[in-house]
């Protein structure tokens, strides 16, 4: 058994997270926590599990003080969600991935957690699907998006082929990496979703443009903007990582309907250019990710309510005599 302790120390949770967290997505990188993290203030609360002074796994929450949970650290939340994706609990065993949840000092939702962290635990009824992300792999199609094309029906390709044209009469150009486009994505998305919008929350909003600021200092920003007949039609963020793409935000203008797909497809177009392995477009499908025929990638959630909390660690040591 290891030993577990408890740190809300912020540079000690920077130092064991960098010496101790995959670094295989962006969502990884502690830079990219810390531009959530100093807006929303939150109270890190990092379970540490550690054996003869070697570090064994860590399960990094904050306390969300006005819904009264720990969520992944650093809890930002909009409208009751947080936005983070691939969240993981990084432990050597699922032994200690079990200890370190019965350690947690109170409720626990969190969200957005790829498989990798608990394979062992995933049919047991506690770690539920919480939402689909969806990817597009280049490689699958040989970098070609003729090729991908041929996965839609003859009838589906001709009528997406008439709607491009039809965006594209007026007069399509793109615009890549103009920092001054980006308030024009704020201003699209929240006339699209209004409160919904995670731009809505001021605090969200200087966190994004806490990353958007560090990403561009790092060379890793992809801003897209997408001008039809030379007006502003849509604008994007994105953020590459090695081999990786990631569209992060958009925003599109309501004249004109379908420029989504316009700005997506060109994003797909670059990344086969690029040759990269994958363009991960986050959860949420807005009713065209699936018909796309994007690779869909379940998430994970852990939900710990407060009556649980009292037998939970029953319940973990159950779960993992099962899987021995």
């Amino acid at each position: 058994m290891a030993g577990i302790r408890i740190c809300d120390d912020i540079e000690e949770c920077r130092f064991l997270w960098e010496h101790f967290w995959p670094a295989e997505c962006i969502f990884d990188l502690w830079p990219v926590r810390y531009c959530f993290a100093e807006p929303y203030g939150r109270r890190p609360c990092f379970i540490i599990a550690e054996q003869n002074g070697i570090l064994q796994g860590i399960l990094a929450l904050s306390w969300i003080e006005e819904d009264q949970y720990y969520g992944q650290f650093p809890g930002e939340t909009c409208n009751g969600k947080t936005w983070l994706e691939q969240n993981r609990i990084p432990a050597k065993n699922p032994h200690v991935t079990g200890e370190l949840l019965s350690a947690v000092p109170g409720p626990v939702h969190v969200r957005y957690l790829s498989d990798i962290s608990f394979p062992e635990y995933s049919d047991n009824g506690w770690f539920d699907i919480d939402e689909t992300g969806y990817l597009f792999l280049p490689g699958d199609y040989n970098y070609s998006l003729e090729n991908y094309f041929q996965q839609f029906s003859g009838k589906t390709r001709k009528k997406l082929r008439h709607e491009l044209s039809r965006l594209e009469k007026p007069g399509v150009e793109y615009r890549h990496d103009s920092l001054r486009d980006v308030e024009d994505l704020y201003r699209l998305n929240l006339h699209s979703f209004g409160e919904q919008s995670y731009f809505s929350s001021s605090r969200f909003l200087r966190s994004f443009e806490n990353l958007v600021s560090w990403l561009n200092a790092k060379g890793m920003l992809r801003v897209t903007t997408a001008l039809i007949g030379g007006k502003t039609a849509a604008v994007d963020i994105g953020a590459v990582l090695g081999l990786s793409y990631v569209v992060l935000a958009g925003g599109t203008h309501p004249d004109f309907p379908g420029v989504a797909k316009l700005i997506n497809f060109h994003h797909m177009e670059w990344a086969c250019q690029q040759h990269f392995e994958s363009v991960d477009f986050l959860c949420g499908d807005f009713g065209w990710k699936e018909r796309f025929h994007l690779t869909p990638r379940p998430l994970y959630e852990i939900k710990i309510s407060e009556e649980q909390v009292a037998w939970q660690e029953g319940f973990f040591e159950e779960s993992i005599a099962c899987v021995q």
